[in-house]
């Protein structure tokens, strides 16, 4: 049996993804006023989005404990894979791929664990790449090596009305919230090394979906890209990248995945988030 690919909930991989490729996800847990949760099993986007509108809200995440992954492991491996590649939020925002790699070190080098130092399809195109390296039949090191080339050629960048909930959850430091909300500008972040960092200021909404697209071309290079585009509560945000991206990288644009993002990501980013994931394929031959 091939290399079975695991990943988290927070890679928020559309359905016929997660189907095509047999991808095993792990949930994280997420806590709403006091009501706790498996994401995407007792706890959903809109769940998240209703609890931080009210006035009083306590909102927590939580990775997942080893023993979910130990057990999850042992499931693939007693059915028949030969080894397992595990790919994961970065550990900067969570302590989810500690909790993998504590996990595999139960199983004597037959898991390997990636750090995606990226989340929503910053995690779920390296954790398709390793599925398809799997599928075509490459051992246990290829895969990985695939997901790793895979986060090499991944971006991220998104929009949030403010960082407000970046700051709570300890995602940014109150310096870089406080930059980020002076005058009344609307932040734009990304993860260069795994870690969430102001990469722009904009005065309105329609500036900040403008400059997405902007570094969202300016990611993709001259590479043929696959884009996932990702909102919370702002269909119409992640409508107007995907209109605007189409036109610019014409034929370079291959696969678009446009979905709501989870839980977890709601909690910590809260409602209005838009943000677009490059995703470069590798040239012909490499």
């Amino acid at each position: 049996m091939p290399v079975a690919v695991v990943t988290d909930s927070t890679a928020y991989l559309p359905a016929k993804l997660m189907a095509i490729h047999r991808l095993t996800v792990v949930p994280l847990t997420v806590v709403l006023n006091g009501a706790e949760g498996l994401e995407g099993v007792e706890s959903f986007p809109a769940d998240a989005t209703r609890a931080l509108s009210g006035r009083r809200v306590s909102v927590s995440t939580s990775r997942p404990a080893p023993a979910q992954f130990v057990r999850t492991y042992r499931r693939l491996l007693d059915g028949g894979a030969d080894g397992i590649v595990s790919v994961h939020l970065s550990a900067e925002l969570s302590g989810t791929v500690e909790s993998a790699r504590l996990a595999a070190a139960d199983f004597g080098g037959r898991v390997a664990v990636v750090d995606s130092r990226s989340c929503g399809m910053g995690t779920g195109f390296p954790a398709v790449a390793a599925a398809e390296a799997a599928a075509a039949g490459v051992n246990l090191t290829d895969v990985r090596d695939a997901a790793q080339r895979a986060v090499a050629r991944t971006t991220i960048y998104f929009y949030v009305d403010t960082l407000e909930f970046l700051r709570r959850g300890g995602r940014i430091n109150a310096a870089s919230a406080l930059l980020g909300t002076a005058l009344s500008v609307k932040p734009i972040m990304y993860m260069p090394d795994g870690a969430i960092v102001l990469r722009d200021r904009v005065r309105t909404v329609s500036r900040g979906v403008a400059r997405l697209v902007d570094l969202a071309v300016e990611a993709a290079g001259e590479a043929d890209v696959d884009l996932a585009l990702h909102h919370l509560a702002a269909p119409q945000r992640a409508e107007a990248l995907r209109v605007a991206l189409a036109v610019r990288l014409g034929d370079r644009l291959r696969d678009t995945y446009v979905s709501e993002a989870g839980a977890v990501v709601a909690a910590h980013a809260g409602p209005g988030l838009a943000g677009v994931v490059v995703h470069r394929r590798p040239d012909e031959g490499g």
